[in-house]
């Protein structure tokens, strides 16, 4: 059944395959149905939590990070 589907969905412009994926996924949202994190996932989130928990100063706020962003991509 997955194959059949699979192979249907690829006859689907991108725009319409684009369409699936989102409706796909918002239907996953809306039943509350996220999957957990893997362990690296995990793993990744407590290193950082750990790292600004050692250094709480020491971060940028989000108009700062984007301002030096568009800054180094616009050169």
């Amino acid at each position: 059944m997955i194959s059949n589907l699979l192979h249907e969905v690829s006859l689907l412009d991108n725009d319409a395959q684009i369409e699936l994926v989102e409706a796909v996924w918002n239907g996953i949202v809306k039943r509350n149905a996220i999957p957990p994190l893997s362990v690296a996932q995990e793993a990744e989130l407590d290193k950082r939590l750990d790292e600004h928990m050692d250094k709480p100063d020491e971060v940028f706020s989000w108009d700062v990070v984007k301002a030096e962003f568009i800054a180094k991509t616009a050169q």
